[in-house]
């Protein structure tokens, strides 16, 4: 029998509210009236927690952005919250508060058979045939821009932040956007900016207000070329396959879904890739001689400077492989994941009531002694087969976990790798001695200055 999309859930983040009381029995802290602690989880959101968890354990509770919150932390507590064996915390509604004015109906706020039903329809763009045209445009975007830096000291992040956007034009969307790549660009910066914005109503001359308008423009333009994309059927982009993609029971997936689908993942891979990208580059800067062990790899799977890398050659580059999964524990893309519980649990030796915004810090664990020795510094065979086997298998969620895994890791594995050979066949990355940027810790992690680094050829 055909399954059919599920109802939306008669619940949603805003309709269930808790008693006042109903997290006097765990520890922490309220904050300031009206503002709570919000002021403080924005300024610094890392130094805030490791002062929470040092002062309280490993279970506190918080009031920011206009409601109390527990926050959860550890391995086991990640394990938990990500994996959901009795489905008790919703994606949905734990996200909601922060990206619903703007992101929603994106897949992460979804929640169970919803969900589910629509991740297996999206997953069609990430299947071998796709991925090996993705392969293909990324090997040629990449190398014509890289090519380019030679010999240049420049600001790193806004140039791979421009690359990525040129990339998904080209993967993603499947056409040379031109002179619309400024507007989409900024549409997603102003709506990213203001998801964490402390005004939560679109005024004039607020954050809110500049992403309510990128939505509109990227609301506008999606369902325009959705509707073309159909008509014109076939295409190996991503925004074609999701055009065309079917649920369960045949039927495409609604427009408005689509275009809703289709922001949110060109928000989530092109902020994150050149998070984590900025990040990789920054720590092989340091680290020169994992450049030398980079660099050697990539000779030998490419055979030579600035070659492509083959789509079934990704998989050689285990060293690269190791090293980035290195930059995303140390500098996380999505440093906290937040969730609603829809039942009462227990955690910590402390009962959580049904309503309560519960959130887990992926850098916080990231950080552990007790799971990575010398956690601040860079060392790549952390991820060694051997490694990997003795740790707890949630210490490490840079992509989330369970149903929730992050869709498109695998195409981020794929650029990062193609860019990574790119960059050492040609180039060393350079430095100045001693620099070491401020970053902004969150929404998502950048470094404040854009990162100056110096690409010397080889």
């Amino acid at each position: 029998m055909a399954t059919l999309a599920p109802e939306k859930p008669a619940f949603s983040h805003w309709s269930q509210r808790q008693r006042g009381d109903s997290l006097d029995h765990i520890p922490g802290e309220d904050g300031w009236p009206v503002l709570g602690t919000t002021l403080q989880v924005l300024a610094d959101p890392v130094a805030y927690g490791h002062r929470m968890r040092n002062t309280y354990g490993d279970v506190w509770r918080s009031r920011s952005f206009g409601s109390r919150q527990v926050s959860l932390v550890g391995a086991d507590a990640n394990e938990l919250v990500l994996f959901d064996r009795e489905k008790i915390f919703s994606s949905q509604q734990g996200w909601g508060p922060v990206l619903d004015l703007l992101f929603p109906r994106g897949l992460m706020l979804m929640d169970f058979d919803h969900h589910r039903i629509d991740r297996r329809a999206l997953s069609i763009a990430f299947k071998p045939g796709p991925m090996r045209h993705y392969a293909d445009a990324l090997n040629r975007g990449i190398a014509g821009a890289v090519a380019q830096w030679s010999g240049k000291t420049m600001k790193f992040y806004p140039a791979i932040k421009k690359l990525t956007l040129d990339l998904a034009a080209d993967s993603f969307l499947g056409v040379p956007l031109g002179p619309e790549a400024n507007a989409i660009n900024k549409a997603f910066v102003d709506m990213v900016q203001a998801a964490v914005g402390v005004v939560r109503k679109p005024l004039p001359f607020t954050a809110m207000g500049r992403g309510a308008a990128g939505r509109k423009f990227l609301v506008e333009w999606f369902t325009a070329e959705t509707i073309k994309r159909r008509e014109q059927g076939g295409g190996q982009d991503m925004f074609s396959q999701f055009a065309t993609a079917t649920r369960e029971d045949g039927t495409m997936l609604p427009v408005d879904e689509v275009v809703d689908h289709m922001i949110f993942l060109m928000m989530a891979a092109h902020d994150t890739i050149t998070s984590s990208a900025t990040s990789l580059v920054y720590l092989l800067a340091k680290n020169p001689e994992w450049q030398d062990k980079l660099r050697a790899e990539a000779l030998a799977v490419t055979g030579g400077e600035g070659r492509p890398v083959a789509y079934d050659d990704l998989g050689k580059l285990e060293l690269t492989e190791m090293a980035f999964k290195e930059a995303l524990r140390l500098i996380p893309p999505v440093p906290s994941t937040p969730r609603r519980a829809l039942k009462d649990f227990t955690f910590g030796g402390y009962l959580i009531p049904a309503g309560t915004q519960v959130g887990i810090s992926a850098s916080m664990v990231h950080k552990m002694p007790e799971h990575w020795p010398e956690p601040d510094r860079f060392n790549p065979l952390r991820f060694t087969a051997d490694e990997v086997a003795k740790r707890h298998k949630y210490a490490w969620v840079p992509f989330g976990g369970g149903a929730h895994m992050c869709l498109g890791l695998h195409f981020a594995y794929m650029q990062i790798k193609i860019l990574t050979a790119q960059l050492l066949t040609r180039y060393r990355i350079e430095i100045e001695p001693g620099y070491a940027p401020k970053w902004q810790p969150w929404p998502i992690p950048k470094p404040k200055d854009g990162l100056t680094v110096t690409f010397t050829p080889v």
